[in-house]
């Protein structure tokens, strides 16, 4: 609404096209198309394994094209503790924590559901 330009994705969908067009040649491309939005809105982080080859070190480049220079919303179901499973690199895992933490702010829900609770706000649904 404010002509702000927001891509949002889910992490398993990002990473599969990210693959994909690794093995077309055309990565840095997607790369570029990813970096060229203002806000970068990745959910349902957690849910799968990122090993290297799965597309963690891809996940890792769009983060530092974006780093200081457009935004990125990451929605998880794991806290960062829990990033030993979706990241199995320890390295890798930590350079992405540290390039989404730098600067930036986190803000932790618990388990409570952000979709579930602004569902229910917009419907005046009782718990």
């Amino acid at each position: 609404m404010k002509g702000y330009r927001v891509r949002r994705t889910l992490a398993t969908k990002l990473v599969n096209e990210l693959v994909e067009t690794a093995d077309e040649k055309q990565l840095n491309e997607t790369i570029a198309r990813c970096g060229r939005v203002d806000l970068l809105r990745i959910g349902e982080l957690g849910y799968t394994e990122l090993d290297r080859q799965g597309g963690a070190e891809f996940l890792f480049q769009v983060l530092t094209a974006r780093e200081e220079r457009n935004s990125v919303a990451i929605a998880s179901g794991e806290s960062f503790g829990g990033w030993t499973k979706i990241f199995t690199d320890p390295r890798l895992r930590a350079a992405i924590v540290g390039h989404l933490t730098f600067g930036g702010t986190v803000i932790e829900t618990g388990t409570d559901s952000y979709l579930l609770a602004d569902t229910r706000a917009r419907t005046g649904a009782g718990a």
